[in-house]
């Protein structure tokens, strides 16, 4: 019985230490600017940076349209970068992102589709504006602690 626990116990420590690199600790390296840079070689990092642009598209969207007392128009622009517009990321890029980048971007993916819906339900543009300063905190969390740097693949 006995000879059969340290196989067992060496096999539990392996995947404890893959879950750990693959799906919590990612591919990141301390940066000299006092942030995290995450590793990645240009085609994700070009996937990571489309994804963050239409986040900054959105919001501009939805600046303009609570100036104009458009609720369609938040409804809209908020849905574009939902989760249900999320790209699929690839598994190379999911092993290379750390846990806290993830949430913080599912999060923000999350807090748009709620956006839209109360837009959507309660039409009060005040209350979309408060809900995207709040989203926005995701923004400048994740930019304050992250960078992407590239490497050759």
């Amino acid at each position: 019985m006995r000879s059969c626990c340290i196989p067992a116990a060496l096999l539990l420590l392996v995947i404890v230490g893959v879950f750990y690199k693959f799906l919590w600790q990612g591919e990141v390296a301390p940066a000299s600017d006092g942030r995290s840079a995450i590793q990645m070689p240009q085609q994700e990092r070009d996937l990571v940076l489309r994804e963050m642009r239409g986040f900054l598209q959105a919001v501009q969207a939805i600046l303009i349209a609570v100036d104009k007392e458009n609720t369609q128009g938040i409804v809209d622009a908020a849905r574009e970068v939902g989760a249900a517009q999320q790209q699929a990321m690839p598994g190379t890029l999911v092993k290379r992102l750390p846990a806290e980048f993830k949430m913080l971007g599912f999060d923000t993916h999350r807090r748009f589709d709620q956006l839209a819906l109360d837009a959507e339900q309660l039409g009060d543009v005040q209350h979309s504006l408060q809900q995207l300063a709040g989203l926005m905190t995701n923004c400048v969390s994740c930019h304050a602690s992250y960078r992407l740097d590239l490497i050759d693949e």
